[in-house]
């Protein structure tokens, strides 16, 4: 009884509110991941994570004891060596992620990648933001950042630049992603008139040949590594799991990558996220700050996209529809989802799924590539 008293003698009771507040934060993402069915491979890692960093002295963080001395505690084992030193985990899921993705659209109708660029507007828009908010230039970019709709790229610009704000980061890019059927339609309807969402869009998909499959993520790799050194990682490993895929010779690596490495690495890297979980360093104004920021990036990367597709068809005879623009954000594929059905709604014979399919895989591309422009430009700034 004593050995128990002094272990918990030192707790203080607003540090106890705090992680009390904390382990109920970290209910709800389980009940959004579980009832709600939101992003639940990570949300409900994270959510269960923060529980358990947030139980007073929790054995998952490293303690120190006079009887026992230091002894590490598994999660923040895996923080300290599978994001804040070597940056694997993110990086791993690349792999997955890149395995999974078929380019053939983008590549039958390569003018799409300009939707995938156009579409990461919103990154900037919102690291601006974020500086005039007075947020130093690593934590602004990072928090731009949530605007690539894409978690692992969050995560690991974050943890690059080393922002004290990664968790937040994490859980907004996230959340919003598995938001994004809600937020994209709004978004759009701002942006486009009802004769705009109606234009139709004849699909003539053309063949891609398997040399050429092969061939793209070589060349994507090189040409983002010649253009944005600190890209390579990101880009890197995403184009090594797509060349998994089209080699053709590595069948049973492909679908391992895609579905048990992919799945796997989601779990341990939204548990150990949940390190950064701890009361004292998420209970901040900031992180609601944050929370808002990202709802912002990922509302102008959609409007962007939009309004990019509207300037093209001042100069195009066979029209875009503006639609298609949104799908340029990496979510995929829901994003490519969303515009289909909306296109549905607006006209019952209006398919415009491939073309936003395109527009979604090229926004795969763009929000790597931004990451590592992120990480090459930021530097310099400072």
């Amino acid at each position: 009884m004593d050995a128990f008293l002094s272990t918990y003698s030192g707790l203080e009771p607003k540090d106890f509110l705090m992680q009390l507040v904390m382990m109920v934060i970290g209910g709800l993402l389980i009940y959004l991941a579980v009832k709600k069915d939101m992003e639940p491979t990570l949300l409900l890692p994270m959510g269960f994570g923060a529980i358990l960093v947030n139980l007073p002295v929790s054995g998952v963080l490293t303690q120190h004891s006079d009887a026992l001395g230091e002894v590490t505690g598994i999660i923040e084992w895996l923080f300290d060596k599978g994001i804040e030193v070597s940056e694997a985990l993110p990086l791993f899921l690349f792999i997955g992620i890149g395995a999974m993705i078929d380019f053939g659209p983008v590549l039958s109708n390569p003018r799409m990648l300009l939707f995938g660029a156009a579409a990461q507007f919103g990154i900037f828009m919102t690291f601006s933001l974020a500086t005039l908010l007075g947020f130093d230039l690593r934590d602004a970019a990072s928090i731009g950042i949530i605007g690539a709709a894409d978690g692992p790229t969050s995560i690991l610009v974050s943890q690059t630049f080393g922002s004290a704000y990664i968790s937040a980061i994490a859980v907004a890019a996230y959340s919003y992603m598995a938001l994004v059927p809600i937020i994209q339609p709004f978004a759009i309807k701002l942006a486009t008139t009802k004769k705009d969402r109606k234009i139709r869009m004849t699909y003539n998909p053309k063949n891609v040949s398997k040399t050429t499959r092969i061939l793209f993520p070589i060349i994507v790799t090189i040409i983002a590594g010649l253009v944005a050194p600190a890209s390579v990682a990101l880009v890197g490993f995403l184009m090594f799991g797509n060349l998994i895929r089209e080699c053709g010779r590595l069948e049973s690596l492909s679908q391992t990558a895609q579905t048990s490495l992919a799945n796997l690495v989601t779990l341990f890297l939204g548990i150990t996220i949940a390190f950064k979980m701890q009361a004292a360093e998420f209970l901040r104004w900031e992180t609601l700050l944050i929370m808002g920021l990202g709802l912002f990036a990922f509302v102008f990367d959609s409007i962007s996209g939009v309004l990019f597709a509207k300037l093209m068809n001042l100069f195009l005879k066979n029209k875009i529809n503006p639609m298609v623009g949104a799908a340029g954000i990496s979510a995929f594929p829901m994003s490519a989802r969303v515009v289909q059905k909306m296109g549905i709604k607006e006209d019952s014979q209006n398919h415009l799924l491939m073309h936003a399919v395109g527009a979604n895989v090229a926004g795969q591309i763009g929000s790597v590539v931004v990451g590592g422009l992120i990480l090459a430009i930021v530097p310099t700034l400072l």
